[in-house]
């Protein structure tokens, strides 16, 4: 039932980034030298929607909530790597893959880069595990455990954040 649940969501999630045209590069490319939100847009609200129903799964005992170690040494230099292969592809690993499925070839590169990059790390975790990984490990942390409140606050500032900075970028015709 969980993978299936996984499964049916993440053709959801493909049909909506499909429907909302956010696989075209000139949106990649808009987003990228900060012309045209609409990526941030759809980014933003999928991870307000997801935050909304994962704590509210949470909350009715339906979903348990497992969350990663904060590395900064993994997370930078993750996030580094993420960045470099946006910008030289012209999409991220979620968009290669809908690119890839419209059609459009170029969205390979992102794939077998992916697939390169896991392997990659499968070979280099043992090295990495004790050193990359454990820089800055400051363990599970979340926004309400850090600041001892309850997990919902966070969650409306997040989605408060993001209602205003869609008015921004609308009012700046972005």
């Amino acid at each position: 039932m969980t993978l299936m649940f996984g499964l049916f969501t993440g053709v959801l999630f493909g049909v909506l980034l499909q429907r909302s045209r956010v696989l075209r590069f000139d949106k990649q490319l808009g987003a990228l030298l900060l012309r045209d939100m609409t990526i941030v847009k759809f980014m933003f609200s999928a991870i307000v929607t997801a935050a909304v129903l994962i704590h509210l799964f949470v909350d009715l005992d339906l979903a348990a909530l497992s969350v990663k170690a904060t590395s900064i040494g993994a997370q930078g230099i993750g996030g580094l790597l993420f960045g470099v292969g946006w910008a030289m592809l012209g999409y991220c690993p979620g968009t290669s893959w809908g690119a890839f499925g419209e059609g459009r070839y170029d969205g390979l590169w992102g794939i077998l880069g992916g697939w390169l990059g896991a392997a990659l790390y499968a070979e280099l975790y043992p090295a990495m595990k004790v050193s990359v990984l454990a820089w800055g490990d400051y363990g599970k942390l979340t926004w309400a455990s850090l600041f001892g409140i309850n997990h919902w606050i966070p969650v409306l500032v997040l989605a408060v954040g993001a209602i205003v900075l869609f008015r921004f970028f609308e009012k700046k015709g972005l």
